[in-house]
């Protein structure tokens, strides 16, 4: 006779479980696009001492359908995705349909030091890139002492 225990092998899977269950409960669950207060499309802001870097992962959207607008001390980046439904028959059946379609939008407060004048938006494989340089004059110089 083997012995079997009903408690949970690892208790830690067990509450992380227990935790995504709670977040799936009240609405604050990670899904594939980032998570739900974060919205569509995820994203990645990072700085140096000379630039801001905006990173935004919008696979399947066209460079042509994304806007990037700078106002007042606001990154503003909405756009919009057109999926095609699949073909509905009598031998298909749609379960899950996770991908997301339709506009999206954006908004970031930029630093007090982003020089809204040098900005670069570049798009490659999904991903948005803006880069926005800090204003020069709030730049860290060395003075040399005589």
């Amino acid at each position: 006779m083997s012995y079997r225990s009903h408690l949970p092998r690892n208790i830690f899977v067990e509450l992380d479980r227990m935790q995504r269950d709670m977040q799936q409960a009240f609405g604050f669950a990670p899904t594939i696009r980032g998570s739900n207060w974060g919205g569509f499309p995820a994203m990645n802001m990072s700085s140096t001492p000379e630039a801001v870097h905006v990173y935004l992962f919008v696979p399947g959207i066209k460079p042509a359908d994304i806007d990037v607008q700078i106002e007042k001390g606001v990154l503003i980046v909405s756009g919009s995705r057109k999926t095609e439904p699949p073909a509905e028959s009598d031998h298909c059946t749609l379960h899950i349909d996770e991908r997301f379609s339709g506009r999206f939008r954006r908004v970031i407060t930029l630093p007090d030091d982003t020089d809204e004048a040098q900005v670069d938006a570049s798009y490659r494989d999904g991903v948005l890139r803006i880069s926005l340089q800090r204003l020069q004059t709030t730049l860290t110089r060395n003075i040399p002492v005589q």
